[in-house]
């Protein structure tokens, strides 16, 4: 079949080791899934559970690259996430299954625009544009889960010119991966190629152009780009 123009390439992925890549189908992200950081961006995390949203699969961007700075901001924010990458499809998957969809994980970055963020959720509106943008997901290369297992716990971090912002552990999650996987299962059938962002830590904070972001999760791998 013939197209009007040349399709877009599939955004990918690569994997630690591998000469293969992991091509992304869609991706999905948790929103303050770590107690502490609900509680600075204003929320309970008692009375509000985390949700869910997502990014075109062709924000992705990839480790070592640079990252543009975003249009229509101000206030340019860094949130390193542990992220998941299905090899698997399954739709209502239950919990004590849901790590049989896991083909790996990698260190991910879920820029945001925080301030159109601020503005949408004063007014109710979806969080599009302030986190589907262009090159708003970093992500670093995908290590398969038959070779590191399915992680737990271990630090997660991220500094801004060497300056440490945000350091936790991923066992802080208030929805574990499992959990994740199952939940979001119910909502969409998920398939090979999907990666979710599991939500960031607290510590978010401005970037501006110049800065280089590093960041990593122990036992998985590290990610850092620079801001142009």
């Amino acid at each position: 079949m013939s197209h009007a123009f040349e399709p877009q390439q599939q955004p990918a992925v690569p994997v630690a080791g591998q000469s293969v890549r992991f091509p992304v189908h869609r991706i999905y992200c948790v929103g303050k899934n770590y107690a502490a950081h609900a509680r600075e961006m204003g929320t309970d995390p008692t009375r509000e559970p985390p949700f869910f949203f997502s990014k075109p699969a062709d924000a992705i961007v990839a480790d070592g690259a640079r990252v543009a700075y975003p249009p229509r901001t101000t206030n340019f924010h860094h949130e390193i996430e542990l992220v998941v990458a299905i090899g698997g499809e399954g739709r209502e998957v239950a919990r004590e299954r849901a790590l049989e969809l896991v083909y790996g994980y990698a260190v991910g970055n879920d820029f945001t625009r925080r301030d159109l963020q601020a503005r949408a959720r004063d007014k109710g509106q979806p969080w599009d544009v302030a986190k589907g943008f262009d090159e708003s997901a970093a992500i670093g290369a995908i290590r398969r889960a038959a070779d590191i297992g399915h992680p737990q716990r271990g630090r997660i971090w991220l500094a801004v010119n060497g300056v440490l912002r945000q350091d936790a552990d991923i066992a802080d999650l208030t929805w574990t991966v499992p959990e994740i996987i199952a939940e979001l299962s119910t909502l969409y059938t998920l398939r090979p190629g999907d990666l979710i962002y599991t939500g960031t830590p607290a510590g978010v904070g401005p970037l501006q152009r110049g800065d280089r972001v590093e960041g990593g999760v122990e036992g998985v791998g590290t990610l850092a780009n620079a801001i142009a």
